[in-house]
């Protein structure tokens, strides 16, 4: 089945794709132990990572979608790895894919990404919803999150088919914006983590970054170099999307 993209998605054939986010200096998850970690994939291949938020719903980040074009958009749910059989293991078809109104390919602003399953994922012990922050507070700095994803390992691009996972603590927002980092281009409505070596890229963007078993925030797309410690890394608050996350699937549920 076709993607139908409920929004017009930016975005021009033949652009240059940037770098999206990874997991430098991780190790291999403990085998499905992140149930709700999904890879979003396009014609088979994984683009981006995403995280379940109930049975027909999976958040991502929007630049996972914004060239793709033709191409047939689906979430492997119940993996830990991409390429050999496991019995957890099933891949859905994308009924609806509904980026950000508001996000665009030359921002990382608002990036944010809901997917809808052609039908409910079917839960287990390796299949679960993960619940996600809906209170607007910033979590305070030196705080440690757990990231994992199947983005690319090494600066020269190698790509892990089992699932990796890091820890990294939370910077705030005051140092983030620094002009020697990211110069007071970090909104309110995003928060950083230290990336000394350690640090997500190519292929983690729109996976969960989980603090205190909860998800506060996503991995986003922007173009940056990965593992750089004056380059944190930068995830969209999902506490200052409630009402556009909600909204958007009481609509789904509605129709």
């Amino acid at each position: 089945m076709r993607v139908k993209l409920s929004v017009q998605t930016a975005g021009t054939a033949g652009s240059v794709a940037q770098p999206r986010g990874r997991i430098l200096g991780g190790r291999e998850a403990e085998s499905h132990a992140r149930p709700y970690m999904a890879s979003v994939q396009v014609n088979g291949k994984h683009v981006c990572g995403g995280f379940l938020v109930s049975e027909r719903w999976v958040l991502s980040a929007a630049h996972c979608v914004e060239d793709l074009a033709d191409g047939k958009l689906q979430v492997l749910l119940g993996a830990h790895s991409l390429s050999q059989p496991e019995p957890s293991k099933r891949l859905y078809d994308v009924l609806r894919a509904v980026p950000h109104p508001d996000s665009r390919p030359d921002t990382i602003d608002h990036d944010l990404l809901l997917l809808q399953l052609s039908e409910k994922a079917e839960l287990g012990p390796a299949v679960q919803p993960l619940a996600w922050q809906r209170l607007d507070r910033d979590v305070a700095a030196g705080t440690l999150c757990d990231v994992a994803g199947w983005g690319v390992v090494t600066h020269a691009g190698r790509r892990p088919d089992r699932l990796q996972q890091l820890q990294l603590r939370v910077l705030d927002r005051a140092t983030c914006n620094q002009r020697t980092y990211h110069d007071g281009t970090i909104t309110r409505s995003m928060m950083c983590g230290e990336s000394n070596r350690r640090d997500t890229c190519k292929g983690d963007s729109g996976g969960p970054l989980v603090c205190g078993g909860v998800a506060e925030a996503v991995v986003t797309s922007g173009s940056r170099v990965c593992g750089n410690r004056k380059k944190p890394g930068i995830y969209t608050r999902l506490a200052s999307y409630v009402a556009w996350i909600d909204g958007v699937m009481a609509e789904g549920a509605a129709a």
